[in-house]
């Protein structure tokens, strides 16, 4: 080999680089430990909330050493910014799909218009996109243009507006003016982004993750470590849009009328069985007598207005009602017949609910003087700084400075609410946070301005952030969503770590005990392997998944198969009687071609996955391709170098066997060819049954294909999952509930109000599993500790998943865009490499019998199988590694059989068989090898990573035998009868 020095230069520049960047690693892992000791040793476990307040002792000891000098080359903050990063599977934390509504921005654009052809259009636009896979704006486009008649986009009242006059005039053409509608919805979304991306700077998280898919409107949010999960959720789906109302005074007379009417009328609508139900007696009824002392007499069991709302409540509250009640009289008040008997001095009220504390049983309702247009005297684009600060009683408050414009229209506001002894109610998001007086004559000068309430330190923090990026142009719903609670995250490192561990102990003994010494030298350029992955990762910023561990630890299987090939083309040189020096050199010259062409093709099939695949099975990809770079140059150079290293000294002798495999494999002349007829009867039948169960019984698609959310639940004792399914039923309509793993754990799958955004639904529905499995859990527990990330990380939610019915669509067209591409582009591969369209074919055939076979099985065995067999991104991902393996061995074996033909010819099939009695020690040592590391991670590596790994298992075996009995076969039998019997050259 030449250029040694350079290549042990470069080896040991990797290896060092590669130790510097995992040190980052090492060091935070052991400040974070020696810190959990810390606050292990101060907070008993005996005592109430002790995970909180560990948490909290931890991250403010953490705080004091953060800038002290570790080792004397970084700091703990410095190290934690350059350390591997951790996915949310091994972290914890929460991964959100944002969907940027360009209806609103659309809206925004034409000015809220009540032009009627506009309006239509996107209602033909929201109805068209629930069937379709094109942009909103397209859809809208087109709907304009089938109804538009004489109407056009430059209407005055539509986008030749005030606002866009700039760049839209009356003359303009519809197609003239829709590339500016397209660029200013594009600039909306990335100011949505950035909006995003302030907004998490702030919020506290460690190696956060933005970015936006393409030109969908879809942003990509990545919070690991995350563990308050609804306060993460707040801060992405909130637009932060703040609002000044001035409120109307106490005891406002014709408002107090307007509810009378409102109650009698609401008499007739509700209908006589309501307006009858008794009253029942409460707590939260002796609450709101407390608050309401002076209220009017009208409760009776005949008002099913006043039953919910009392009025005079205290302050510049119209009313106040039950939590509970909250959503019902929203929805009287909002009704067209009840808003009609508004008088006419205050005709545009707008009624808002305060905010409620956490835990909170009552909410004040508040009467806003609102206007034609429904505006806000001042709105929240006038606010040039927000902080969290604390007000003249300690309390958290939230800070404001407005600009010049804004003060202005802030010291006209306080005076008339001085001079009308009314309140101002300050709105976020169209929740009241507070509605103090103004006591100070002629208003408050300056425009600064504090909101006040019930907040805890980490909500003003928040307030102030989401003010301080601005508003988002537009609502954003989050469409698809991944939470996992911090405990899950630990346990999946311990068995992905054990899984690797045992993966990586039984390929280093399996190395020395078939190739004796050589095999030990495989085993160091393995080990080195290893370090090179993890350091690329850390240098890379790359993040680091539970496939992403199975993705490497299958890297050690492929990196073994390298070595493998290098081996057995040795002791064929070996055999011929060469010199010990020549034979290794032209052995790792021949395996050469089949390694580059075996990892090229598995290579396409990763970076197939790495542009369709979404998540943690990027996280897989990424470290496949990473490993197979990585494989080939420890493979080919560093086992290279430690091999002429070691013949290079006196008298060392250097075999590539031991005793028990001296003599294994020699002299097997198996006729492969002529058993191809029974391997097509037995694949047809095989493949004919698949197919038949796929039809009648179909696959078990899991919520990233069909929409939907599901919830994995723990509990103390073994539960029944028939028995949850019922309970579910009768509350969410349809639930199943499933074993997952252990006999006290379950899956929850649910297609409840999938259509619905919003955190207020996923809210709901953890309200309902924990009201519902409550009396499963030990007594004593609260909703907090059901939650994921709560305050018990043994119980309740340990994770989930919701998937919308668009994105859900979206998957599914990417996974089959991936399966199709990688068979297209590993088809014109192998055209390419050896100029036979019939090796293509054999190698495409032999593809799609294994795809068959596994999704096949995976039909007739989901039901009785212990673990789950969802059809989900991860199964496409083992289909896809599947397909790359089956081709790996298949080209090795074309690799061989074209090496034989060029020098021997085809001679009516007998060197065929030659060549794939050659290959047959390295496919089956190398399909025994992977099949041991894909067993490890099978027993040791979690549930969540079973069916993912049972795919690729069955994969591996099918994928070895259709190598030998159906791409060959498939390949001889299509060549030219005269050519395959050696008649005519080719």
């Amino acid at each position: 080999m030449q250029n040694k020095g350079l290549i042990k230069l470069f080896a040991f520049l990797f290896g060092i680089v590669s130790i510097y960047q995992l040190s980052y690693t090492f060091i935070t892992s052991k400040v974070e430990n020696e810190a959990a000791d810390y606050a292990a040793s101060v907070i008993p476990a005996s005592e109430e909330d002790y995970v909180a307040k560990r948490e909290s002792l931890e991250a403010r000891y953490l705080d004091s050493i953060s800038s002290e000098p570790v080792l004397g080359y970084t700091t703990y903050e410095e190290a934690k910014k350059k350390e591997l990063n951790k996915g949310l599977d091994l972290k914890g934390g929460i991964n959100v799909t944002l969907q940027i509504s360009v209806k609103d921005i659309l809206k925004g654009l034409a000015d809220n218009t009540k032009n009627p052809v506009f309006n239509k259009a996107l209602a033909m636009a929201d109805a068209a996109s629930k069937d379709s896979d094109d942009t909103y704006l397209n859809l809208f486009f087109d709907a304009f243009d089938e109804i538009k008649g004489d109407t056009k986009l430059a209407s005055p009242d539509i986008f030749a507006n005030k606002g866009l006059s700039d760049e839209v005039n009356f003359q303009m053409t519809d197609d003239q003016v829709k590339p500016i509608i397209r660029r200013k919805i594009d600039e909306s979304i990335v100011s949505a982004f950035e909006v995003l991306r302030e907004r998490i700077d702030g919020f506290g998280v460690t190696q956060p993750n933005i970015q936006r898919e393409g030109t969908s409107g879809r942003i990509l949010v990545e919070l690991p470590g995350a563990r308050d999960i609804a306060r993460a959720q707040d801060l992405l789906s909130s637009t932060a849009q703040l609002e000044f109302w001035e409120t109307y005074e106490p005891g406002n007379q014709a408002l107090i009328g307007f509810f009378i009417e409102a109650n009698e009328r609401l008499k007739n609508i509700v209908g006589d069985a309501e307006a009858k139900t008794v009253k029942e007696e409460s707590e939260i009824d002796s609450l709101l007598s407390d608050v309401a002392q002076d209220t009017l007499d009208l409760g009776s069991q005949n008002n099913p207005l006043f039953e919910k709302l009392q009025l005079n409540a205290p302050g510049y509250a119209i009313g106040v009602a039950a939590v509970k009640d909250t959503a019902q009289i929203g929805e009287w008040l909002r009704m067209p017949e009840i808003r009609r008997l508004l008088p006419a001095e205050v005709q545009f009220t707008k009624f808002l609910w305060e905010r409620p504390t956490q835990g909170a049983e009552v909410a004040s309702l508040y009467a806003l003087k609102s206007n034609r247009d429904n505006e806000p005297r001042i709105s929240g684009d006038v606010v040039s700084d927000a902080r969290a600060q604390f007000d003249q009683f300690n309390r958290p408050a939230v800070g404001m400075d407005m600009n010049v414009r804004g003060a202005k229209e802030w010291e006209k506001l306080t005076n008339e609410a001085n001079l009308n002894n009314t309140g101002i109610a300050i709105v976020l998001d169209n929740k009241v946070y507070t509605a103090p007086g103004v006591s100070q004559v002629g208003g408050i000068s300056g425009g600064s301005s504090e909101i006040t309430g019930t907040f805890t330190v980490n909500e003003t923090k928040d307030i102030a952030n989401v003010l301080r990026a601005g508003k988002l142009p537009a609502s954003a719903d989050i469409i698809d969503s991944f939470v996992v609670g911090p405990s899950l995250g630990q346990e999946a490192i311990d068995s992905g770590f054990t899984s690797f561990l045992i993966a990586m102990v039984l390929v280093l003994i399996w190395m020395i005990m078939y190739y004796g010494k050589a095999g030990a030298f495989a085993d160091v350029a393995l080990v080195f392997n290893i370090v090179l992955i993890f350091g690329v990762l850390a240098s890379l910023g790359a993040v680091l998944t539970l496939p992403g561990i199975a993705g490497i630890v299958l890297t050690i299987g492929m990196s073994v198969d390298a070595n493998v090939l290098i081996f057995e083309r040795i002791k064929e040189e070996l055999a011929k009687g060469k010199g010990k020096g020549q034979a290794i050199a032209d052995g790792f010259e021949n395996a050469l071609s089949s390694i580059l062409d075996a990892n090229i093709t598995t290579g396409l099939t990763a970076l197939i996955l790495l542009v369709f695949g979404s998540g943690p099975i990027k996280g897989f990809a990424t470290t496949l391709i990473i490993g197979i770079l990585t494989s080939l140059f420890t493979a080919i150079f560093i086992t290279r170098l430690l091999v002429d290293w070691y013949i290079s000294g006196k008298g060392r002798s250097l075999d590539f066997s031991t005793t028990l495999t001296k003599n294994l494999f020699k002299n097997i002349n198996v006729n492969f060819l002529a058993k191809r007829k029974i391997a097509y009867v037995v694949s047809s039948i095989l493949v004919v049954v698949g197919v038949v169960s796929l039809v009648t019984q179909g696959l078990d698609q899991g919520v990233d294909f069909v929409g939907g959310r599901n919830y994995q639940i723990r509990f103390v004792d073994p539960v029944s999952p028939s028995e949850i399914t019922s309970e579910l039923t009768g509350v969410l309509g349809s639930a199943s509930a499933k074993t997952y793993g252990d006999a006290n754990q379950i899956m929850v799958t649910t297609k409840y109000k999938v259509d619905v955004q919003g955190t207020e639904v996923d809210n709901e529905i953890l309200g309902l599993l924990f009201n519902s499995l409550q009396k499963y859990l030990p007594d004593g527990a609260t909703y907090e500790d059901f939650v994921p990330g709560g305050t018990n990380d043994n119980i309740g939610v340990m994770k989930y998943r919701k998937v919308g019915p668009t994105i859900a669509d979206d998957i599914k067209k990417n996974a089959l865009l991936a399966v199709i591409g990688s068979l297209a582009v590993v088809f014109l591969y192998i055209l390419l490499r050896f100029r036979k369209w019939q090796f293509s074919l054999g190698a495409v055939a032999a593809v799609f019998h294994d795809v068959m076979i596994v999704l096949g099985i995976f039909s007739l065995t989901s039901k009785f199988m212990p673990f789950s067999m969802e059809i989900d991104q991860a199964f496409i991902a083992a289909i896809l590694t599947v397909i790359g393996y089956s081709l790996n061995d298949t080209v090795v074996v074309f690799d061989r059989i074209r090496e034989i033909i060029g020098e021997r010819g085809w001679k009516a099939g007998e060197n065929t068989n030659l060549a794939l009695n050659s290959t047959l020690s390295r496919t089956l040592n190398t399909s025994l090898t992977t099949l041991v590391v894909l067993l490890s991670i099978f027993i040791f590596g979690g549930e969540s990573l079973r069916g993912f790994m049972f795919a690729m298992i069955v994969g591996i075996i099918v994928g070895t035998y259709s190598s030998l009995f159906i791409a060959t076969p498939v390949m001889f039998d299509t060549l030219n009868a005269k050519v395959r019997e050696g008649k005519v050259k080719e």
